[in-house]
């Protein structure tokens, strides 16, 4: 796994071991930041589920203002941190909280913290068959809190295993879809 483009490109990233983690693969990634662009420029990124950090490092490499990672394993959390090290950003341009993600988007929500680009890719779950999913990636889509973080043209990029049934909830617009394997990409707007 790696950095795929910007400042820091080609630099490879750590990953625990195991299937504690699943990161974004990086041609997923690179679909992801060439439909995106210039948005990602001076963006103010968060990622939910962060596993080990690689769409915010990436979004760093590519000029983001600065990116918050939400993880809840400290395993995890601990190569994040190595890989931001590594990569050798600027301390003031990344956050890490080792926290339950509900429970920190309620936090950012009473705060009135609000973001440009909000990431997540958080585990599949278990398969739905012909039902509605249960899955975080749904769970995420229908929290009421994570709206209020979003800036008025602020974008939520959303994965989810295509084999799930995902219910687009009114908060939301489907602005773009990408498919890769077992792997579907929302690109979300606030609806008006």
């Amino acid at each position: 796994m790696r950095i795929i483009g910007g400042i820091k490109g080609g630099l490879l990233l750590k990953a625990p071991r195991g299937l504690g983690v699943r990161p974004t693969p990086d041609l997923v990634r690179q679909a992801i930041f060439n439909s995106l662009g210039e948005v990602v420029l001076n963006a103010e990124v968060l990622e939910l589920f962060a596993g080990t950090g690689a769409l915010s490092l990436e979004s760093l490499s590519r000029g983001a203002k600065s990116a918050t990672c939400i993880e809840i394993s400290p395993h995890h959390t601990k190569y994040i941190k190595e890989n931001f090290h590594t990569a050798g950003f600027p301390s003031d341009a990344f956050k890490i909280v080792t926290q339950n993600v509900y429970i920190y988007i309620k936090k950012l929500a009473e705060e009135g913290i609000k973001f440009d680009l909000i990431f997540a890719d958080p585990p599949f779950g278990a398969k739905t068959k012909g039902e509605r999913s249960t899955s975080h990636s749904q769970k995420l889509l229908d929290n009421v809190d994570l709206p209020k973080l979003v800036k008025p043209d602020g974008i939520f990029v959303l994965g989810n295993a295509s084999r799930d049934i995902v219910e687009i909830t009114p908060q939301w617009n489907e602005i773009k879809l990408l498919k890769h394997g077992d792997s579907t990409v929302r690109f979300l707007k606030l609806a008006k």
